[in-house]
């Protein structure tokens, strides 16, 4: 759902709007199958009963609209109010107003979740680090949460959003930095979220500018990584995070930065076009290479976030100059 919000708003960006709507038809019809199991764990939390990861919503679909029932992580929260945030924009650029009413239910029912679930511990963007609480995940959730609010005019979920960002500013913030989940006190590059495009932080927040600071320090080479600690792969430089502080830049009017690493990025496909997942020039731990190579094979290419986040840089350096 996460990676699926951000490639359908980059084809709402380049005018492919009826691509980008299939998506969230998509979408919508995995939430209705979805909203049993939802009552059913409103109503274990309500008993005090235990809980599995099998209680939450999948994070992975087949494109088919099955439950991916490999052993990757499930519990994830981000993709949820990604796409939330995601139809909230391409009802925005497109105005087709008439979906807000035909997908009133799920939008319900992905709050409903979202409620139910905020303050719980899940995987992080990356898979990762199943008990914390991660600060771009609350942000997603801002994100997704504020933009329904508007949406279906909820009061009570503006309320909601407002506890999430209540919650981060009491809880995430170290040294004048956001930090990458409660008790850390390191950054990760996902935190970018939080000013853009979930605007729980303006990009010129104290608090904002001095999280890009600590990311540029310690996370930016040519490009971005994800977090220092990082050794997937040994722990490259991501295009879709060097696209993201790209954005950033343009709306910090540091528009020759933005350009540069718009031209990184440019400098990354393969012959036949295709941006990878990772590049490998610059890496944290060289020595988990080979280990991940052997594993999974090579670095996952064509990824389609990185295209995705590609073209939103693209389109906002295209727009400034203009």
């Amino acid at each position: 759902l996460r990676d699926g919000a951000f490639i359908a708003y980059a084809l709402d960006l380049m005018g492919e709007h009826a691509a980008a709507r299939k998506f969230y038809y998509w979408a919508n019809n995995r939430l209705q199958e979805q909203t049993a199991k939802i009552d059913l764990l409103a109503n274990k939390i309500s008993a005090n009963q235990e809980l599995s990861d099998q209680d939450f919503l999948p994070t992975r679909y087949t494109l088919e609209g099955a439950v991916n029932e490999d052993d990757w992580p499930n519990f994830q929260l981000d993709g949820y109010g990604a796409w939330l945030w995601g139809l909230a924009e391409h009802l925005r650029l497109t105005g087709e107003q008439r979906l807000r009413d035909e997908f009133a239910a799920s939008i319900r029912a992905t709050v409903k979740y979202l409620t139910l679930c905020w303050r719980f511990p899940n995987y992080d963007c990356w898979e990762e680090f199943r008990d914390k609480i991660h600060t771009s995940t609350l942000a997603c959730l801002f994100g997704g949460i504020s933009a329904s609010a508007d949406l279906l005019e909820c009061r009570d979920w503006l309320t909601l959003a407002g506890e999430i960002k209540e919650f981060v500013h009491k809880n995430l913030i170290k040294d004048g930095h956001l930090v990458k989940f409660l008790g850390a006190e390191s950054v990760d590059a996902s935190l970018l979220w939080v000013s853009l495009p979930f605007n729980l932080l303006r990009p010129d927040d104290p608090v904002m500018r001095a999280t890009v600071k600590k990311i540029e320090a310690d996370l930016l080479h040519q490009g971005v990584h994800r977090y220092a600690e990082d050794t997937y792969y040994g722990g490259g430089e991501w295009i879709l995070l060097t696209a993201w502080l790209g954005w950033y830049y343009t709306l910090s009017s540091r528009d020759r930065e933005a350009e540069k690493l718009l031209y990184w990025v440019e400098t990354q496909p393969d012959v036949v076009g295709d941006l990878p997942e990772q590049v490998s020039a610059h890496l944290n731990d060289p020595s988990f290479y080979p280990h991940w190579l052997k594993r999974w094979g090579p670095v996952a290419k064509p990824l389609l976030w990185s295209h995705a986040m590609y073209l939103v840089l693209l389109n906002e350096v295209e727009k400034k100059a203009n």
